[in-house]
């Protein structure tokens, strides 16, 4: 640890890219599991995937949610590298073996619960912070029983983005206050004798603010460069999601330093707590908040600080919901050497997922198969396994940007030929826009 910490220490700020990975595709199922009563988000709708021989839903437990039986179905401990990725999924996916898709669901309500905490009234005291302490959470949106005690909440600051003035009017766009962006946990002595292992989940919600979105649209890629040791230049990301990442606000009222170091900082810690255990990192998010996911998942691995006090590598996984692209081939690339595990849910009829790169992208770099064109440098590829879900033929068209809280009900399915349209799911009657 002490190599890796020196490396932290002496890192500068960059930018980052993600790729992609070969799509796995689940087909069409037959039934669906009933959407728990907590899951307001909007991952809830979408997974009709195949029912196993025998399941059942049960009466809904104390905390309001609903329990799955499953018989003849292994438990979490004893497959627990294979639900984290560590055969990148194979025979798990098609069809969906129903403890991924438990997990999916599970990673996706921790997801939902940063919309559903995060303040947006601009009255609050706690205006771009969480609505609640770090104790409360978890049991104020719904899910007490989650198994998992919050450790620390994150933020991120605004990109540092000038508006087109000159002189001393020469100022940031969306500078200023960091905003709440999402917690790190760790499982419960319960929860990890159930999962088999301490779990350690880092979960990020989407774009909300402003500056957020100005984010969003930075499509230009930057080297990384999070090893100071080896930058590797070729290995470049969205800036605009780099600068979220590594920006920092000295001056934040709930915190300071970057969303980077605040993260690096408590898994560490957690890390350290817990060196006697078997250990995994789990890394979840939406949208924009999938890809700060991606960055924190390689940015670890990178620098070695997914390295086991006692030997060998913790897993790293990313569970992604509605990615857009975060970087070229060379990152893609890197992220598969390094063993960061990706696990992308999509809506096929998304195209917040065709982003950045809707025209430079993993399919545009070479010609015939053979040649590798000029601007390939430059493309952008999705990292991981895609499981696809299509929200059109689940008759929720609401949903397209999927969202978590919305995965219970849809059906996995690719297809070739996708209506290009970005919906919003109704939320309580009223229409609430969700972002990268």
């Amino acid at each position: 640890m002490g190599v890796a910490a020196a490396k932290l220490a002496t890192a500068p700020k960059a930018a980052t890219t993600t790729t992609a990975r070969p799509r796995a595709r689940s087909p069409a199922a037959a039934a669906s599991i009933a959407a728990t009563p907590a899951a307001v988000s909007l991952i809830s709708h979408a997974l009709h995937v195949q029912e196993p021989a025998v399941a059942k839903v049960t009466e809904p437990d104390v905390d309001g949610r609903a329990g799955l039986l499953q018989d003849d179905t292994p438990s979490p401990a004893c497959m627990w590298r294979e639900i984290q990725g560590a055969d990148d999924w194979r025979g798990l996916v098609e069809p969906l073996h129903p403890l991924l898709r438990a997990e999916i669901v599970r990673y996706g309500e921790l997801v939902a619960a940063c919309y559903r905490a995060f303040e947006r009234d601009p009255r609050s005291r706690r205006y771009l912070n969480c609505k609640h302490g770090k104790k409360q959470m978890l049991p104020a949106v719904g899910l007490a029983g989650a198994g998992y005690v919050v450790t620390k909440y994150v933020y991120a600051a605004a990109p540092d983005v000038p508006l087109p003035m000159g002189g001393a009017g020469r100022r940031r766009l969306c500078g200023g206050q960091s905003r709440w962006i999402g917690y790190v946990a760790v499982a419960s002595d319960r929860e990890a004798a159930r999962l088999g292992r301490r779990d350690i989940l880092v979960s990020f919600r989407g774009t909300v603010t402003g500056s957020e979105w100005v984010a969003n649209f930075m499509s230009s890629l930057s080297p990384a460069r999070f090893d100071p040791a080896d930058p590797r230049p070729d290995v470049r990301v969205q800036s605009g999601f780099l600068s979220l990442y590594t920006s920092d606000d000295v001056s934040g009222k709930f915190t300071t330093g970057s969303c980077r170091n605040q993260l690096l900082s408590e898994i560490s810690r957690l890390v350290a707590e817990h060196r006697h255990e078997d250990i995994s990192i789990t890394l979840a998010g939406h949208s924009m908040g999938s890809s700060l996911a991606l960055l924190l998942g390689y940015d670890l691995a990178e620098i070695g600080l997914n390295s086991h006090p006692h030997g060998g590598a913790i897993p790293v996984t990313v569970f992604s919901f509605a990615a857009p692209r975060v970087g070229n081939l060379e990152f893609k690339n890197r992220c598969d050497e390094l063993g960061v595990k990706v696990l992308r849910v999509v809506n096929v009829n998304d195209p917040v997922t065709k982003m950045p790169g809707f025209l430079f992208n993993e399919r545009a770099r070479v010609l015939a198969g053979r040649y590798e064109l000029p601007w390939s440098k430059a493309c952008y590829a999705h990292v991981g396994v895609e499981v696809g879900l299509d929200f059109f033929k689940a008759g929720d068209i609401a949903c397209v940007h999927v969202r978590p809280g919305g995965l219970h009900r849809s059906t996995p399915q690719v297809q070739r030929r996708r209506r290009r349209r970005h919906f919003f799911r109704f939320d309580h009657g009223r229409r609430r826009r969700c972002g990268w």
